[in-house]
């Protein structure tokens, strides 16, 4: 499984030369400035890629820069917010064969630990729950910066990504062997509460 949904994890740690409690603490996502992005991308058939993502998502991480392993992270999307630049077609990926919103109208993911490596990237694993399926993932995260922004606040950001199976979360629809999985591609910026 690649990487994907959120952020919250880690890296940097094992970089620090930084106070590491100068950047330790609870991050909202930036849904105000809009400097957060669910996409993903799923194979059309074997003959071209089909690019989305989810408009309205919310969520915040918290961030042990001591103890990075300790850092969690919480998500959650409004299913009816995909956005696949197709009128017709979000239609078809709101309804029963896919998302199924009327019935599902949000996911989540819920970290449950993170695992760094030697690169000082992260995989953070914990359930997200899609169609009413609750599954155990591991995103694939890399911090990519923290510091003070220009209007006095302090912001950290981050890029996971993952690859699911849509079987696995009761997606019904079968476009064939090359359509089974989606990527799903993470970036979140953070501000500091």
């Amino acid at each position: 499984m690649k990487k994907v949904l959120l952020a919250s994890a880690v890296s940097m740690a094992l970089v620090g030369a930084v106070n590491a409690n100068e950047h330790s603490g609870t991050y909202a996502f930036d849904k105000k400035g809009a400097h957060q992005f669910i996409t993903f991308k799923i194979s059309h058939l074997g003959y071209s890629w089909l690019y989305g993502r989810f408009n309205d998502f919310d969520g915040e991480f918290v961030y042990d820069a001591e103890n990075p392993e300790n850092s969690t992270v919480n998500v959650t999307i409004d299913t009816a917010s995909v956005d696949s630049n197709h009128a017709e077609r979000d239609k078809h990926l709101r309804s029963e064969d896919f998302l199924y919103v009327d019935e599902f109208p949000e996911a989540s993911f819920k970290s449950k630990r993170v695992v760094l490596d030697e690169e000082g990237e992260a995989d953070i694993i914990g359930d997200l729950t899609l169609r009413g399926v609750t599954k155990e993932v591991t995103l694939d995260a890399e911090m990519l910066g923290h510091g003070e922004d220009p209007w006095g606040g302090y912001r950290m950001g981050f890029e996971a990504e993952t690859e699911l199976r849509l079987k696995d979360f009761g997606i019904p629809m079968d476009l064939g062997k090359t359509s089974e999985t989606v990527e799903i591609i993470i970036s979140v910026e953070g501000i500091r509460q």
